[in-house]
């Protein structure tokens, strides 16, 4: 003879069914609403409370709360209701405010709003204000930089070179062209690319780094002159040719191609991706290129460096062997190249490129739809 309070009679439509089952099999969904659909699930299989209490390691009384509620309101009765609380302090009205004024204006005498001066402008508190800029992704301390290329060819040039990293032609090796003439701290980027990089030395010895305490450079240093790194990418292997230079004029980047000509083997054809620096379209440039008819050439578009896939390949240069090192002369900036040049080529891989040109052709419309809201 059974004692006790009879346990209503639970059943599940098939709509029902399927719904709890995928809550109780969810990794993302809270645990509780997981651990609430298996006591469902299993109730409805004719499990007893305290068994399912004992699985669940909950109270029984717990068990018979969440079984009651969802006889009653079925699934939305698994869900946690909502707790009492404060009421607001601020109204939809002054976040309304808030967000109209730090979108449409600027604070008096700053380019841009800081969470103290939008809460001092609007009569909020600054987590007020924090939490507000938090929900509704504003962040007006930042800023992101764009460049639209001004190419008339813009199309057909990006078509080209992404064609080229993404279906190279046979019996051909692929190069990228490029130079820069501008000097950096300690040294600037691009894909064959010339590079002028300072040899610098650095007032005062380099502290070691220890427990505790990460490695000190002094701010201040000494310039021992410059150099210019020209360096060709394989992008079907990833493998570097490098060579410095004193200077970037026509006549060391026509001698650097003189290099690669006789590098790749005469049965290869070489596409080189060059960008539009004049050194690469001068005429004694142009009359070498025209002379060897295994070498083509593919002009990336103005301001659209980011296309040469050694730009990357020139980021890990300043990262691993220069920013942090110390010079005492070009001689030894050199030397420091050549080095890490060679380390590299013994575990070197290609990089992936994965962006089409149809991608690419879509990401001008972003900024133009910030700025107008319409495609251009």
């Amino acid at each position: 003879m059974s004692l006790g309070r009879r346990l209503p009679v639970l059943e599940l439509t098939a709509e029902e069914r399927r719904e709890l089952s995928g809550f109780a099999a969810s990794r993302s969904l809270p645990h509780a609403l997981v651990a609430r659909a298996q006591l469902v699930l299993w109730a409805a299989e004719g499990v007893p409370n305290m068994e399912i209490a004992e699985r669940l390691n909950w109270s029984k009384p717990t068990v018979g709360k969440w079984r009651q509620r969802f006889v009653e309101h079925r699934l939305q009765g698994l869900y946690d209701e909502l707790r009492p609380g404060r009421p607001r302090s601020v109204c939809d009205k002054q976040v309304a405010v808030l967000l109209r004024r730090t979108l449409k204006q600027k604070p008096p005498g700053a380019t841009h709003w800081s969470v103290r001066l939008a809460a001092e402008a609007n009569g909020l508190s600054k987590s007020t204000v924090h939490r507000v800029f938090q929900l509704f992704s504003l962040q007006p301390h930042r800023s992101k930089s764009f460049k639209l290329s001004t190419d008339p060819f813009f199309i057909e040039k990006v078509g080209d070179v992404v064609g080229l990293y993404l279906n190279p032609p046979d019996h051909a090796v692929v190069l990228s062209v490029d130079e820069k003439s501008q000097t950096g701290v300690p040294g600037k980027r691009s894909l064959l690319a010339g590079v002028e990089i300072q040899a610098l030395n650095r007032t005062q010895p380099v502290l070691p780094m220890g427990l505790g305490y990460v490695e000190g450079v002094t701010h201040d240093y000494v310039r021992h002159g410059t150099t210019t790194l020209f360096a060709a990418l394989d992008i079907a292997t990833g493998t570097v040719l490098t060579e410095c230079k004193p200077r970037h004029r026509h006549q060391e980047f026509l001698g650097f191609i003189e290099r690669i000509d006789k590098a790749v083997p005469a049965a290869l054809d070489v596409h080189l991706i060059v960008g539009n620096y004049s050194t690469h379209k001068h005429a004694k440039v142009r009359l070498w290129l025209a002379e060897r008819p295994r070498f083509h050439v593919h002009y990336t578009p103005t301001y659209s460096s980011w296309l040469n896939q050694v730009e990357r390949w020139f980021g890990l240069i300043p990262q691993q062997a220069i920013r942090r090192g110390s010079f005492k002369s070009v001689k030894d900036l050199i030397a420091k190249i050549n080095r890490f040049t060679e380390n590299y080529n013994q575990r070197c891989r290609p990089f992936a490129w994965t962006a089409t040109a149809d991608s690419i052709f879509q990401k001008p419309s972003r900024p133009c739809n910030r700025i107008s809201g319409t495609l251009h």
